[in-house]
């Protein structure tokens, strides 16, 4: 059984996370990777976390991952699932679980990214299984 869908509201954006929208709007999953150590990270900043440098560079990814954890949130008013999810290209992105049934999620599980309408801003991206 499918569960019903929320309102998203729409993403603040700044000079850093621009191109993470744009993308979004397009239908691509954008990360950083850093040119210094190599290393990919989410959320979108300038300064790789990893070493602290300013030569990073936006990725497209395969919009691919693992369900690492989640939790479904049943007393909302429509029902949702928020979760962490181990994108193919190696960070963890917290987000949201849609056009699924929460009782057959499970740790582990393949998902694929799907972007969702946001009330008034660019698509968010959300995952669902593969």
């Amino acid at each position: 059984m499918t569960n019903p869908q929320r309102t998203i509201p729409a993403p603040p954006s700044n000079p850093e996370t621009t191109a993470f929208w744009d993308g979004a709007a397009h239908g691509k999953l954008l990360i950083k990777t850093c040119r210094a150590c190599g290393q990919s990270h989410y959320y979108p900043r300038a300064l790789c976390p990893h070493c602290l440098s300013d030569a990073t560079e936006w990725q497209t990814t395969a919009g691919t991952g693992t369900l690492y954890s989640y939790s479904v949130m049943r007393r909302a008013e429509v029902p949702y699932a928020i979760a962490y999810v181990t994108l193919d290209e190696g960070p963890t992105m917290m987000t949201n679980l849609v056009d699924c049934d929460f009782d057959a999620l499970r740790i582990g599980q393949r998902v694929k990214v799907k972007f969702t309408p946001t009330d008034g801003g660019p698509p968010v991206p959300t995952f669902t299984p593969a």
